[in-house]
């Protein structure tokens, strides 16, 4: 969607490249501290509403980007875009809980990680449809599809079924030690608090959100790594990004969803495990290729695609779950406040610091993207574990939310 707002302003106003880039990250830049406050509003009116809301604030800032024609107006627009596209994700792993059977959630993460890329892939190819055209008219009408499909999705979410708790409670127990509800942390009755205080003072909900770090860089490969790295490093054509992209891209709309069927009868540490070393062995591969003869670098290529791509569908299911269920019910939204708010700040640090690295030696950002995977292992270790405090099936206690 980026790539497509880009020209979609370059086409549609007098603003040059520079100012229509400038103007868009100002906008995202804008929204970086609002999780906390979506989180607080995720605690109040529950994750059905705020997904919906995500959704129809999109649709509003879509409109906007319809009679946009100076930056101010581009930077209002995209914060508004940018707010309901962080309330939808925030919304959108706890929405998955509260409607999908316990033993069967790592499925449907998968199944919505699947999905996902389908729709971007579609998206992508409609948007290289209209630009390909070329005329304003064309890029309007991709805009206008835009502010459907968002306000239909937001009704969808709002007429959603829950599921029935009876029929959660008769879908079968859950494989050991996986997540469940029971994995949010309680306090001793009489001494519970809230707030982002909690949040920041929870050492096991750091410690994923610090695993998470780490798979947002290495989510960033593809977007900003590989390109420069492939055109610049390796004497291979430009080409070959455009296979390793599909092939990232078919892989996890095809095997995701199989994979989560796996995934939902193993232990959530351990899952993330290996998707840390498969990511840690692509990274490896990737950095090697700058010594290998340039018959072997494609295959190279291919092989850490692969690897890397086995880590994606490994780690979403795992880290989307254990976001949601670690949390106490009456604060998940503010832990969710937290853990969205260390994604959007990594995702806008990665850029930079890749880049940089990768200008101060084409192998440093290999090493870097090596060794956060090797030290987050030990961090995910015991995540998926009531905590000592917590005595064995003692559900948590109704509390009134903190402020």
């Amino acid at each position: 969607m980026t790539a497509f707002t880009v020209v979609f302003f370059v086409r549609t106003t007098s603003l040059s490249l520079v100012a229509v880039g400038a103007a868009l990250t100002a906008g995202q830049l804008l929204v970086l501290p609002l999780p906390l406050l979506v989180g607080r509003l995720l605690d109040t009116y529950g994750p059905r509403i705020v997904v919906a809301a995500g959704n129809w604030i999109s649709v509003a800032g879509f409109i906007g980007f319809l009679f946009s024609h100076t930056a101010w107006q581009i930077v209002l627009w995209q914060f508004v875009v940018q707010l309901g596209s962080t309330a939808f994700w925030m919304g959108s792993s706890p929405l998955t809980v509260q409607v999908a059977r316990g033993a069967e959630r790592a499925r449907w993460f998968g199944f919505v990680r699947a999905l996902r890329n389908v729709g971007v892939g579609f998206g992508g190819a409609a948007s290289a449809v209209a630009l390909s055209i070329g005329t304003v008219a064309g890029l309007r009408a991709v805009m206008v599809i835009n502010v459907v499909t968002f306000a239909v999705a937001g009704w969808l979410v709002v007429t959603l079924r829950d599921t029935d708790p009876s029929e959660a409670a008769g879908a079968g127990p859950a494989a050991p030690e996986r997540a469940a509800p029971e994995l949010a942390a309680v306090e001793t009755t009489g001494q519970r608090e809230g707030g982002y205080r909690t949040v920041l003072k929870d050492s096991r909900y750091l410690r994923l959100i610090a695993t998470n770090i780490s798979f947002v860089f290495s989510s960033t490969v593809i977007t900003v790594l590989l390109a420069v790295y492939a055109a610049d490093n390796l004497d291979v054509g430009s080409w070959i990004v455009g296979v390793l992209v599909l092939l990232n891209t078919a892989m996890v709309a095809l095997l995701q969803t199989l994979a989560s069927r796996w995934i939902e009868t193993r232990r959530s540490a351990m899952v993330l495990v290996l998707a840390l070393l498969f990511n840690a062995a692509a990274f490896v591969v990737f950095g090697t290729l700058l010594v290998l003869p340039g018959w072997a670098v494609i295959a190279g290529l291919l092989i850490a695609m692969v690897l890397y791509t086995v880590a994606e569908i490994l780690s979403s299911p795992p880290t989307s779950e254990l976001s949601v269920v670690m949390a106490p019910e009456h604060l998940r939204g503010r832990y969710l406040g937290v853990y969205q708010l260390s994604w959007s700040l990594a995702s806008a640090v990665a850029p930079a610091l890749l880049t940089a690295l990768l200008q101060g030696g084409a192998v440093l950002p290999w090493v870097f993207l090596t060794a956060i995977s090797m030290l987050a292992v030990p961090l995910v270790l015991g995540l998926d574990r009531k905590p000592a405090t917590m005595s064995e099936g003692a559900p948590a206690a109704d509390v009134t939310p903190g402020l």
